[in-house]
């Protein structure tokens, strides 16, 4: 075991999964549904917490009852990386309000952006007037999300 990695027993993993789906149960439910009393499911969750295995309740809005229909996964290639700071691009990228999230990555591109917009025209004009002026830009390739399933990934 590496240093600072907790060791996971099959009920924490169990814990795990049961707040992944629904992050909101108490630990009375935790504890109901996996034969636990409420205190012990109560320490097992705050030591989980504690180690900072979990960080905290994430909420998932529907961006299609938005009215944000379209989600487009770009990939950025930076034209001038010597001239322009990553800094600078990053900070840019972040204050455009249909960017949702902003990696920087090792690979063909220098970063990852998951954009929203109401439908293709609209993302055409972010496109345009928003992601093609941000600064160092070069190269940039689109990728439409057609459908997503979220799962919980590995856990232990």
């Amino acid at each position: 075991m590496s240093a600072g990695v907790l060791d996971l027993d099959d009920v924490d993993r169990a814990i795990l999964r049961a707040l992944a789906v629904d992050g909101t149960l108490s630990a009375g439910e935790v504890g109901r549904r996996l034969c636990l009393s409420q205190p012990a499911a109560w320490r097992r969750i705050r030591r989980l917490e504690e180690a900072g295995v979990l960080a905290g309740l994430q909420v998932d809005v529907d961006r299609a009852a938005l009215g944000f229909g379209v989600t487009v996964f770009l990939g950025v290639k930076l034209a001038t990386k010597g001239r322009v700071s990553l800094e600078d691009f990053e900070r840019a990228a972040t204050a455009i309000p249909e960017v949702q999230v902003v990696q920087h990555v090792l690979g063909l591109f220098d970063y990852r952006l998951r954009v929203v917009a109401r439908d293709l025209a609209d993302f055409e004009r972010v496109l345009r007037r928003r992601i093609m002026t941000l600064p160092g830009v070069g190269n940039v390739e689109a990728n439409v999300l057609l459908t997503e399933e979220r799962r919980p990934g590995p856990l232990g």
